[in-house]
Protein backbone atom coordinates (compact mmCIF):
# COMPACT_ATOMS: atom_id res chain seq x y z
CA UNK A 1 0.00 0.00 0.00
CA UNK A 2 3.36 2.18 -0.33
CA UNK A 3 1.72 5.16 -1.98
CA UNK A 4 -1.26 3.64 -3.11
CA UNK A 5 -3.24 5.20 -5.66
CA UNK A 6 -6.82 3.94 -6.74
CA UNK A 7 -7.41 4.22 -10.20
CA UNK A 8 -5.12 4.47 -13.51
CA UNK A 9 -6.43 8.31 -13.41
CA UNK A 10 -6.97 9.44 -10.38
CA UNK A 11 -4.06 12.26 -8.93
CA UNK A 12 -3.65 15.36 -6.58
CA UNK A 13 -5.59 17.92 -8.87
CA UNK A 14 -8.96 16.72 -8.73
CA UNK A 15 -11.71 17.78 -6.64
CA UNK A 16 -12.88 15.67 -3.51
CA UNK A 17 -15.64 15.79 -0.92
CA UNK A 18 -13.42 15.30 1.52
CA UNK A 19 -9.60 15.25 2.33
CA UNK A 20 -7.78 13.81 4.70
CA UNK A 21 -4.57 14.38 6.36
CA UNK A 22 -2.37 11.75 8.36
CA UNK A 23 -3.35 7.71 8.55
CA UNK A 24 -3.52 7.34 11.86
CA UNK A 25 -6.58 5.00 13.29
CA UNK A 26 -9.06 8.09 13.73
CA UNK A 27 -8.75 9.64 10.27
CA UNK A 28 -8.24 6.15 8.73
CA UNK A 29 -11.84 4.95 10.55
CA UNK A 30 -13.53 8.44 9.24
CA UNK A 31 -11.99 8.08 5.55
CA UNK A 32 -13.45 4.61 5.54
CA UNK A 33 -16.70 5.21 6.94
CA UNK A 34 -17.35 8.78 4.81
CA UNK A 35 -16.39 6.70 1.49
CA UNK A 36 -18.88 4.00 2.71
CA UNK A 37 -21.25 6.98 2.93
CA UNK A 38 -20.82 7.66 -0.86
CA UNK A 39 -18.31 10.59 -0.45
CA UNK A 40 -15.35 11.18 -2.97
CA UNK A 41 -11.97 11.00 -0.64
CA UNK A 42 -8.47 11.63 -0.65
CA UNK A 43 -6.17 10.46 2.00
CA UNK A 44 -2.26 11.58 1.97
CA UNK A 45 0.23 10.95 4.74
CA UNK A 46 3.59 12.97 4.89
CA UNK A 47 4.88 9.41 6.06
CA UNK A 48 5.92 6.46 4.16
CA UNK A 49 3.94 3.99 6.11
CA UNK A 50 0.52 3.76 7.85
CA UNK A 51 -0.27 4.96 11.63
CA UNK A 52 0.50 8.28 12.06
CA UNK A 53 0.83 8.54 15.86
CA UNK A 54 -0.98 5.19 16.38
CA UNK A 55 1.58 3.07 14.57
CA UNK A 56 2.56 -0.22 14.99
CA UNK A 57 6.86 -0.61 14.80
CA UNK A 58 8.41 -3.81 13.05
CA UNK A 59 11.45 -5.07 13.49
CA UNK A 60 11.97 -3.97 16.76
CA UNK A 61 15.03 -2.60 15.66
CA UNK A 62 12.77 0.41 14.20
CA UNK A 63 11.39 1.17 17.79
CA UNK A 64 15.29 2.00 18.84
CA UNK A 65 15.27 3.90 16.00
CA UNK A 66 12.12 5.51 16.69
CA UNK A 67 13.39 6.32 20.08
CA UNK A 68 16.51 7.65 18.79
CA UNK A 69 18.58 5.21 20.69
CA UNK A 70 22.51 4.48 19.65
CA UNK A 71 22.17 0.80 20.03
CA UNK A 72 20.69 -2.23 18.90
CA UNK A 73 17.87 -4.81 20.33
CA UNK A 74 19.99 -7.87 21.67
CA UNK A 75 20.14 -11.06 20.28
CA UNK A 76 18.26 -12.46 23.55
CA UNK A 77 14.81 -10.56 22.10
CA UNK A 78 14.97 -13.09 19.00
CA UNK A 79 13.79 -12.26 15.36
CA UNK A 80 13.33 -8.44 14.89
CA UNK A 81 10.27 -9.29 12.73
CA UNK A 82 8.59 -11.06 15.43
CA UNK A 83 7.98 -7.79 16.74
CA UNK A 84 4.91 -5.47 16.43
CA UNK A 85 5.21 -2.06 18.88
CA UNK A 86 2.57 -0.21 18.93
CA UNK A 87 3.35 3.09 19.93
CA UNK A 88 -0.31 3.85 21.40
CA UNK A 89 -1.42 0.67 22.21
CA UNK A 90 -5.22 0.22 23.44
CA UNK A 91 -7.56 -2.68 23.95
CA UNK A 92 -10.94 -2.85 22.11
CA UNK A 93 -13.62 -3.32 24.30
CA UNK A 94 -15.88 -6.15 22.74
CA UNK A 95 -19.14 -5.19 22.50
CA UNK A 96 -18.26 -1.28 22.01
CA UNK A 97 -18.34 0.90 19.36
CA UNK A 98 -14.97 0.41 17.60
CA UNK A 99 -16.53 -3.08 17.15
CA UNK A 100 -20.01 -2.51 16.07
CA UNK A 101 -17.57 0.31 13.57
CA UNK A 102 -15.48 -2.75 12.22
CA UNK A 103 -18.06 -5.41 12.03
CA UNK A 104 -20.73 -3.27 10.12
CA UNK A 105 -17.84 -1.85 7.44
CA UNK A 106 -16.98 -5.61 6.91
CA UNK A 107 -13.19 -4.95 8.16
CA UNK A 108 -13.23 -7.33 10.04
CA UNK A 109 -12.50 -9.53 7.35
CA UNK A 110 -8.71 -8.39 7.17
CA UNK A 111 -8.13 -8.88 10.52
CA UNK A 112 -7.89 -11.32 13.44
CA UNK A 113 -8.60 -10.97 17.18
CA UNK A 114 -8.11 -12.37 20.10
CA UNK A 115 -9.34 -11.45 23.38
CA UNK A 116 -7.37 -10.23 26.01
CA UNK A 117 -6.55 -12.57 28.69
CA UNK A 118 -7.49 -10.38 32.25
CA UNK A 119 -9.21 -7.17 33.34
CA UNK A 120 -7.34 -6.34 36.76
CA UNK A 121 -7.64 -3.55 39.43
CA UNK A 122 -5.02 -1.83 41.68
CA UNK A 123 -5.49 -0.92 45.52
CA UNK A 124 -3.81 1.01 48.08
CA UNK A 125 -1.02 -0.72 49.66
CA UNK A 126 -0.38 -2.02 46.24
CA UNK A 127 -2.34 -5.36 45.58
CA UNK A 128 -4.24 -5.78 42.08
CA UNK A 129 -7.46 -7.56 42.10
CA UNK A 130 -9.67 -9.15 39.03
CA UNK A 131 -11.99 -6.53 38.29
CA UNK A 132 -15.20 -8.37 39.35
CA UNK A 133 -18.34 -8.01 37.17
CA UNK A 134 -20.83 -10.63 38.00
CA UNK A 135 -22.93 -11.49 40.80
CA UNK A 136 -20.45 -14.56 41.09
CA UNK A 137 -17.64 -12.78 41.15
CA UNK A 138 -18.99 -9.71 43.51
CA UNK A 139 -19.21 -12.50 46.62
CA UNK A 140 -16.63 -14.49 45.97
CA UNK A 141 -13.67 -11.47 45.28
CA UNK A 142 -11.32 -10.32 48.16
CA UNK A 143 -11.21 -6.64 46.71
CA UNK A 144 -13.98 -5.92 49.48
CA UNK A 145 -15.54 -7.56 52.55
CA UNK A 146 -18.18 -9.32 53.52
CA UNK A 147 -21.01 -7.04 53.83
CA UNK A 148 -19.54 -5.07 50.93
CA UNK A 149 -19.55 -7.37 48.88
CA UNK A 150 -23.32 -8.34 49.36
CA UNK A 151 -24.05 -4.09 48.81
CA UNK A 152 -21.82 -4.02 45.85
CA UNK A 153 -24.25 -7.57 44.29
CA UNK A 154 -27.32 -5.83 45.06
CA UNK A 155 -26.17 -2.93 43.12
CA UNK A 156 -24.67 -4.83 40.13
CA UNK A 157 -28.22 -6.58 39.92
CA UNK A 158 -29.75 -3.04 40.14
CA UNK A 159 -27.57 -2.03 37.04
CA UNK A 160 -28.07 -5.03 35.08
CA UNK A 161 -32.35 -4.65 35.45
CA UNK A 162 -32.50 -1.04 35.06
CA UNK A 163 -34.21 0.00 31.99
CA UNK A 164 -34.64 4.07 31.38
CA UNK A 165 -38.43 3.59 30.02
CA UNK A 166 -39.70 1.29 33.15
CA UNK A 167 -39.69 3.07 36.39
CA UNK A 168 -40.12 -0.40 38.40
CA UNK A 169 -36.43 -1.00 37.41
CA UNK A 170 -35.71 2.13 39.08
CA UNK A 171 -35.77 1.21 43.09
CA UNK A 172 -36.49 5.20 43.91
CA UNK A 173 -33.25 6.30 42.16
CA UNK A 174 -34.57 9.30 39.02
CA UNK A 175 -31.96 9.21 36.19
CA UNK A 176 -33.20 12.97 35.38
CA UNK A 177 -32.28 14.28 38.52
CA UNK A 178 -29.95 12.01 40.56
CA UNK A 179 -26.21 11.98 40.17
CA UNK A 180 -23.81 8.67 40.70
CA UNK A 181 -22.59 9.75 43.77
CA UNK A 182 -25.95 9.58 44.87
CA UNK A 183 -26.68 6.38 44.10
CA UNK A 184 -23.13 4.80 45.05
CA UNK A 185 -24.47 6.73 48.61
CA UNK A 186 -27.74 4.79 48.10
CA UNK A 187 -26.69 1.25 47.79
CA UNK A 188 -24.02 2.21 50.99
CA UNK A 189 -21.12 1.83 48.83
CA UNK A 190 -17.86 2.31 50.43
CA UNK A 191 -15.32 4.91 48.63
CA UNK A 192 -13.48 2.48 47.33
CA UNK A 193 -15.70 0.75 45.54
CA UNK A 194 -17.26 3.19 44.02
CA UNK A 195 -13.36 4.29 42.29
CA UNK A 196 -13.21 0.78 41.16
CA UNK A 197 -16.43 1.03 40.07
CA UNK A 198 -16.37 4.27 38.20
CA UNK A 199 -12.69 3.71 37.09
CA UNK A 200 -12.09 -0.06 36.36
CA UNK A 201 -15.62 -0.83 35.23
CA UNK A 202 -17.41 2.24 33.80
CA UNK A 203 -14.09 3.78 32.41
CA UNK A 204 -13.78 7.22 33.94
CA UNK A 205 -10.78 9.04 33.75
CA UNK A 206 -11.67 11.53 36.36
CA UNK A 207 -14.12 12.00 39.27
CA UNK A 208 -16.35 14.46 37.70
CA UNK A 209 -18.95 11.85 36.61
CA UNK A 210 -20.18 11.20 40.43
CA UNK A 211 -21.81 14.80 39.66
CA UNK A 212 -23.40 13.76 36.72
CA UNK A 213 -26.82 12.22 36.36
CA UNK A 214 -25.65 8.37 36.81
CA UNK A 215 -27.47 6.99 33.66
CA UNK A 216 -24.34 7.23 31.70
CA UNK A 217 -22.39 5.60 34.62
CA UNK A 218 -25.45 3.03 33.94
CA UNK A 219 -24.68 2.74 30.08
CA UNK A 220 -20.79 1.99 30.61
CA UNK A 221 -21.04 -0.56 33.16
CA UNK A 222 -23.27 -2.48 31.11
CA UNK A 223 -21.06 -2.42 28.39
CA UNK A 224 -18.25 -3.76 29.89
CA UNK A 225 -20.57 -6.75 31.62
CA UNK A 226 -21.84 -6.96 28.12
CA UNK A 227 -18.14 -7.03 26.73
CA UNK A 228 -17.20 -9.84 29.10
CA UNK A 229 -20.17 -12.34 28.56
CA UNK A 230 -19.02 -12.19 24.53
CA UNK A 231 -15.68 -13.98 25.39
CA UNK A 232 -15.25 -14.53 28.36
CA UNK A 233 -12.02 -13.61 31.06
CA UNK A 234 -11.62 -9.42 29.87
CA UNK A 235 -14.33 -7.51 28.00
CA UNK A 236 -11.06 -6.59 26.10
CA UNK A 237 -9.94 -7.67 22.17
CA UNK A 238 -6.80 -7.22 20.40
CA UNK A 239 -5.77 -7.35 16.98
CA UNK A 240 -2.85 -10.08 16.16
CA UNK A 241 0.47 -8.42 15.11
CA UNK A 242 -0.95 -5.26 16.60
CA UNK A 243 -2.92 -2.04 16.13
CA UNK A 244 -0.83 -0.88 12.97
CA UNK A 245 -3.54 -3.69 11.14
CA UNK A 246 -6.58 -1.23 11.61
CA UNK A 247 -5.80 1.87 10.09
CA UNK A 248 -4.10 -0.50 7.13
CA UNK A 249 -8.02 -1.74 7.33
CA UNK A 250 -9.93 1.16 6.97
CA UNK A 251 -7.57 2.51 4.08
CA UNK A 252 -8.60 -0.93 1.93
CA UNK A 253 -12.12 -0.23 2.76
CA UNK A 254 -11.72 3.09 1.64
CA UNK A 255 -9.93 2.02 -1.57
CA UNK A 256 -12.87 -0.21 -1.62
CA UNK A 257 -15.07 2.47 -2.53
CA UNK A 258 -13.23 4.61 -4.61
CA UNK A 259 -11.01 6.24 -1.86
CA UNK A 260 -7.40 7.52 -2.97
CA UNK A 261 -5.06 6.86 -1.04
CA UNK A 262 -1.32 8.48 -1.22
CA UNK A 263 1.63 7.73 1.25
CA UNK A 264 4.76 9.94 1.28
CA UNK A 265 3.28 12.92 0.27
CA UNK A 266 4.62 15.91 2.38
CA UNK A 267 1.55 19.22 2.32
CA UNK A 268 2.88 22.21 1.19
CA UNK A 269 0.12 24.38 2.07
CA UNK A 270 -3.87 24.51 3.01
CA UNK A 271 -5.47 26.34 0.57
CA UNK A 272 -8.30 29.27 1.36
CA UNK A 273 -10.54 31.18 -0.16
CA UNK A 274 -11.26 35.07 0.27
CA UNK A 275 -13.66 34.31 3.22
CA UNK A 276 -11.52 32.13 4.85
CA UNK A 277 -12.71 28.84 3.99
CA UNK A 278 -10.85 26.09 3.02
CA UNK A 279 -10.85 25.57 -0.56
CA UNK A 280 -8.25 23.15 -1.48
CA UNK A 281 -4.58 20.76 -0.17
CA UNK A 282 -1.35 21.68 -1.82
CA UNK A 283 1.42 19.03 -2.25
CA UNK A 284 4.38 18.72 -4.90
CA UNK A 285 2.56 21.70 -6.59
CA UNK A 286 -0.60 19.85 -6.86
CA UNK A 287 -4.09 21.15 -5.30
CA UNK A 288 -6.55 18.75 -4.27
CA UNK A 289 -9.38 20.91 -4.32
CA UNK A 290 -12.05 20.62 -1.83
CA UNK A 291 -14.73 21.92 0.87
CA UNK A 292 -13.50 19.59 3.99
CA UNK A 293 -10.39 18.93 5.40
CA UNK A 294 -9.67 15.85 8.29
CA UNK A 295 -6.61 15.66 9.63
CA UNK A 296 -4.90 15.21 12.78
CA UNK A 297 -3.54 17.95 15.09
CA UNK A 298 0.58 17.85 14.06
CA UNK A 299 -1.14 18.90 10.56
CA UNK A 300 -2.37 22.38 11.63
CA UNK A 301 -0.34 23.63 14.22
CA UNK A 302 -2.04 26.91 14.49
CA UNK A 303 -5.45 25.74 14.72
CA UNK A 304 -4.92 23.81 17.80
CA UNK A 305 -4.43 24.26 21.58
CA UNK A 306 -2.33 21.97 24.15
CA UNK A 307 -4.48 20.94 26.95
CA UNK A 308 -1.44 18.26 28.58
CA UNK A 309 1.23 15.94 28.35
CA UNK A 310 0.71 11.93 28.19
CA UNK A 311 3.86 9.55 29.62
CA UNK A 312 4.06 6.08 28.07
CA UNK A 313 6.67 3.96 29.00
CA UNK A 314 6.95 0.78 26.58
CA UNK A 315 8.68 -1.98 28.37
CA UNK A 316 10.05 -5.60 27.45
CA UNK A 317 9.95 -7.77 30.11
CA UNK A 318 10.69 -12.02 30.38
CA UNK A 319 8.14 -12.52 32.93
CA UNK A 320 4.59 -11.95 33.21
CA UNK A 321 3.19 -9.32 35.40
CA UNK A 322 3.13 -10.49 38.81
CA UNK A 323 -0.62 -11.62 40.64
CA UNK A 324 -2.39 -11.75 36.77
CA UNK A 325 -2.34 -15.60 36.99
CA UNK A 326 0.44 -15.64 34.35
CA UNK A 327 -2.13 -13.66 31.89
CA UNK A 328 -0.41 -13.49 28.22
CA UNK A 329 -2.25 -10.47 28.10
CA UNK A 330 -4.00 -8.00 30.51
CA UNK A 331 -5.10 -4.82 31.86
CA UNK A 332 -4.33 -3.14 35.06
CA UNK A 333 -6.38 0.36 35.90
CA UNK A 334 -4.85 1.65 38.92
CA UNK A 335 -7.09 4.71 40.10
CA UNK A 336 -5.67 7.71 40.99
CA UNK A 337 -7.52 7.93 44.78
CA UNK A 338 -5.76 4.59 45.29
CA UNK A 339 -2.69 6.13 43.87
CA UNK A 340 -2.83 9.68 45.26
CA UNK A 341 -2.89 11.25 41.88
CA UNK A 342 -5.73 13.34 40.12
CA UNK A 343 -5.65 10.95 37.07
CA UNK A 344 -5.54 7.09 36.65
CA UNK A 345 -2.78 4.85 35.71
CA UNK A 346 -2.85 2.73 32.89
CA UNK A 347 -1.05 -0.54 32.54
CA UNK A 348 -1.35 -3.11 29.27
CA UNK A 349 0.36 -6.08 28.72
CA UNK A 350 0.37 -7.98 25.37
CA UNK A 351 2.72 -11.18 24.36
CA UNK A 352 4.01 -14.01 21.72
CA UNK A 353 0.12 -14.73 21.77
CA UNK A 354 -1.21 -11.61 19.89
CA UNK A 355 2.16 -12.03 18.00
CA UNK A 356 3.52 -8.89 18.69
CA UNK A 357 6.78 -10.21 20.78
CA UNK A 358 9.16 -12.86 20.03
CA UNK A 359 8.57 -16.04 22.32
CA UNK A 360 8.57 -15.58 25.87
CA UNK A 361 8.97 -12.23 25.91
CA UNK A 362 6.16 -9.57 27.21
CA UNK A 363 5.36 -5.73 25.98
CA UNK A 364 4.21 -3.60 29.11
CA UNK A 365 2.83 -0.09 28.06
CA UNK A 366 2.32 2.02 31.38
CA UNK A 367 0.74 5.49 30.64
CA UNK A 368 -1.03 8.27 32.76
CA UNK A 369 -1.43 12.36 32.07
CA UNK A 370 1.32 14.02 33.39
CA UNK A 371 0.76 16.06 36.38
CA UNK A 372 4.00 17.62 37.76
CA UNK A 373 7.22 18.56 36.41
CA UNK A 374 9.13 14.85 37.12
CA UNK A 375 6.51 12.63 34.80
CA UNK A 376 8.59 9.45 34.89
CA UNK A 377 7.85 9.29 38.45
CA UNK A 378 4.62 9.27 37.74
CA UNK A 379 4.78 5.71 36.28
CA UNK A 380 7.25 4.64 39.35
CA UNK A 381 3.31 2.97 40.80
CA UNK A 382 3.31 0.87 37.10
CA UNK A 383 6.91 0.38 37.43
CA UNK A 384 6.85 -1.25 40.92
CA UNK A 385 3.37 -3.05 39.74
CA UNK A 386 4.68 -5.00 36.61
CA UNK A 387 7.97 -6.04 38.43
CA UNK A 388 11.64 -6.27 36.28
CA UNK A 389 12.14 -4.64 32.96
CA UNK A 390 14.60 -5.62 30.45
CA UNK A 391 14.37 -2.47 28.49
CA UNK A 392 12.39 0.63 28.88
CA UNK A 393 11.13 3.67 25.91
CA UNK A 394 9.69 6.55 27.30
CA UNK A 395 7.77 9.23 25.49
CA UNK A 396 6.21 12.23 26.95
CA UNK A 397 3.78 13.90 23.84
CA UNK A 398 1.48 16.81 24.37
CA UNK A 399 -2.17 16.36 23.85
CA UNK A 400 -3.68 18.79 21.57
CA UNK A 401 -7.25 19.56 20.84
CA UNK A 402 -8.90 21.99 18.10
CA UNK A 403 -9.09 25.80 19.03
CA UNK A 404 -13.01 25.19 17.21
CA UNK A 405 -15.17 22.82 15.89
CA UNK A 406 -14.10 23.58 12.39
CA UNK A 407 -17.27 24.48 10.95
CA UNK A 408 -16.90 28.00 9.69
CA UNK A 409 -13.54 27.06 8.02
CA UNK A 410 -14.44 23.05 6.89
CA UNK A 411 -11.09 21.97 8.71
CA UNK A 412 -11.74 19.46 11.45
CA UNK A 413 -9.36 18.10 13.24
CA UNK A 414 -9.05 15.43 15.51
CA UNK A 415 -7.80 15.13 19.42
CA UNK A 416 -4.54 13.65 20.67
CA UNK A 417 -4.66 9.86 21.59
CA UNK A 418 -4.91 10.12 25.49
CA UNK A 419 -3.67 8.13 28.54
CA UNK A 420 -6.65 5.19 28.62
CA UNK A 421 -5.84 1.79 27.63
CA UNK A 422 -8.83 1.35 25.86
CA UNK A 423 -10.55 2.79 22.66
CA UNK A 424 -13.86 4.44 24.47
CA UNK A 425 -12.59 7.93 24.40
CA UNK A 426 -10.83 7.23 20.46
CA UNK A 427 -14.35 6.15 19.51
CA UNK A 428 -15.99 9.35 21.13
CA UNK A 429 -13.68 11.65 19.14
CA UNK A 430 -14.58 9.88 16.15
CA UNK A 431 -18.00 9.89 16.23
CA UNK A 432 -18.21 13.62 17.23
CA UNK A 433 -15.88 14.64 14.28
CA UNK A 434 -18.02 12.88 11.71
CA UNK A 435 -20.94 14.70 12.91
CA UNK A 436 -19.08 17.97 13.07
CA UNK A 437 -18.06 16.95 9.62
CA UNK A 438 -21.67 15.80 8.21
CA UNK A 439 -23.80 18.13 10.41
CA UNK A 440 -25.68 14.35 11.52
CA UNK A 441 -25.09 11.93 14.30
CA UNK A 442 -23.04 8.48 12.90
CA UNK A 443 -25.46 5.95 12.53
CA UNK A 444 -24.16 2.90 11.30
CA UNK A 445 -27.50 1.14 10.60
CA UNK A 446 -28.18 3.85 8.04
CA UNK A 447 -24.85 2.73 5.92
CA UNK A 448 -24.74 0.25 3.48
CA UNK A 449 -23.03 -2.96 4.17
CA UNK A 450 -19.92 -3.04 3.06
CA UNK A 451 -20.56 -6.60 2.11
CA UNK A 452 -22.92 -5.47 -0.73
CA UNK A 453 -20.29 -4.04 -2.42
CA UNK A 454 -17.86 -6.60 -4.63
CA UNK A 455 -13.80 -5.57 -4.31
Amino acid sequence: YQRRVHGETSKMDETYDVVVCGTGLKECILSGILSVAGKKVLHIDRNDYYGGASASLTPLAKVYEHFKRADKPSDAFGRGRDWNVDLIPKFIMANGMLVKMLVHTDVTRYLEFKSVDGSYVWKKGGKIYKVPVTETEALSTSLMGLFEKRRFRNFLIWVHNFNPADQSTWKGNDPSKDNMAAVFEKFGLDSNTADFTGHALALYRDDSYLQQPFLETIRRIKLYSESVARYGNSPYLYPLYGLGELPQAFARLSAIYGGTYMLNRPIQEIVYDEAGHVAGVKSENEVAKTRIVIGDPSYFPDKVKKVGQVIRAICIMNHPIPSTSDSASCQIIIPGNQCGRRNDVYIGQVSATHHVASEGKFIVICSTTVETAKPEAELQVAFDTIGPVLERFISVDDLFEPIDDGKSSGIFITSSYDATSHFETTCDDIIAVYERVTGEPLDLSKLPKAAEQQE
